[in-house]
């Protein structure tokens, strides 16, 4: 029985590899979790021994990677030889830099997680305003339902605007007109946002003659000043990456411009378009100073986007951080939880994003 045994163990395909010169399928996957475990347990021990204030997640990756590429190299060495040593070294060095790269997202991710989950986590968080809390306690649903209002309305007030445009400039816009889109979308583009919060506020303050005015349309308006050219820029891109092919094959059966656009150029490039709108999306629901000018603050609910002040996750944050009452921690953690939320939120929209473009993007035969 142990001989048979034994002989099991030696044709397993880990023992025919090893016995083959190379080392098995996966390796430097397991390599590479084994680093991050060992770094991140002498990380722990040195927590709970006072050395260090929390656990250090940063260098847990960071160092745990340096390990990973010193690991392979010498397993690879007595395994397989200098060569492919040499060759899975290089391979480290370049998941390194990845990695690297990824430091200050892994940060950023796990600091807001950590400290806004437990205030994330109370069950007033989602079902309450601040409306006469002091201290502990209260919610941010006043937040969350006005970034979901002004944001979805900057939507539907950017994407049409954007896409029309970029459909001009791809299948129509010749000459000075083009031109001049093209340059002030560019210039568009790196306004910084709150002068898109000044020049809403500027504009409501004139047409309806009141210095003070502050309501969540005009958030709206100011955020879709900062979407417009992204998605324009975004959907002219990929307008144009849709092969010419398609639009003359389209024309030679006697299809008109318009109705080629609409069936032929825009569900091949759907998936590319969805995918600049999330990301438009995505860089202006975190904006605070253009709503914090023009949508201002406040701590009761308000679902109407026409009257009144209106509070968003991101200036949530901000005053929750800026204005501590004698109950600091419990503003911090609210602030941290806001923060969270935003996170979670974009994340979902990224998702829902691929999701969308898997769906609705062209199937390809053979």
């Amino acid at each position: 029985m142990s001989s048979t045994t034994a002989t099991r163990a030696a044709n397993t395909p880990q023992a025919n590899a090893y016995a083959a010169g190379k080392l098995p399928r996966n390796s430097t996957l397991y390599v590479l979790l084994a680093s991050w475990i060992v770094t991140g347990a002498v990380f722990l021990v040195l927590q709970l021994s006072g050395a260090t204030s929390g656990f250090n997640i940063v260098g847990t990756v960071f160092f745990g990677t340096v390990l990973y590429c010193v690991a392979i190299y010498a397993l690879s060495y007595a395994v397989e030889g200098v060569r492919r040593a040499k060759d899975r070294l290089v391979t480290a060095l370049v998941t390194a830099a990845f990695v690297i790269a990824l430091l200050p997202l892994i940060s950023l991710v796990f600091t807001t997680v950590v400290n806004g989950l437990p205030a994330f986590l109370t069950p007033t968080f989602f079902t309450e305003s601040q409306r006469n809390v002091v201290g502990a306690g209260g919610g941010a649903l006043h937040a969350v339902m006005g970034t979901l209002e002004i944001t979805g309305v900057a939507t539907l007030i950017s994407v049409p605007i954007g896409l029309l445009a970029a459909i001009y400039l791809t299948e129509y816009g010749r000459g000075r007109l083009a031109q001049a889109i093209t340059f002030f979308v560019d210039v568009m583009t790196g306004i910084p946002s709150i002068v898109a919060g000044l020049f809403a506020f500027a504009f409501f303050s004139l047409l309806f003659q009141d210095a003070g005015i502050r309501f969540g349309f005009g958030g709206a308006i100011a955020l879709s000043v900062l979407m417009i050219p992204v998605v324009v820029r975004s959907s002219e891109e990929m307008l144009k990456l849709v092969p010419n092919e398609l639009r003359e094959a389209a024309y030679a059966l006697g299809v008109p411009k318009w109705l080629t656009i609409l069936k032929v150029v825009l569900p091949t490039s759907i998936a590319g378009i969805v995918t600049g709108i999330m990301i438009s999306i995505s860089r202006v629901i975190g904006e605070t100073a253009p709503l914090l000018i023009i949508s201002g603050f406040t701590a009761s609910m308000n679902y109407d986007l026409f009257s009144q002040r209106m509070m968003t996750l991101p200036v949530f944050v901000y005053t929750q951080y800026a204005n501590q009452g004698t109950d600091t921690q419990a503003y911090l953690d609210r602030a941290w939880a806001g923060a969270l939320t935003l996170v979670l939120i974009v994340m979902l929209l990224n998702g829902l994003a691929r999701l969308i473009a898997r769906i609705f993007s062209p199937k390809l035969g053979r």
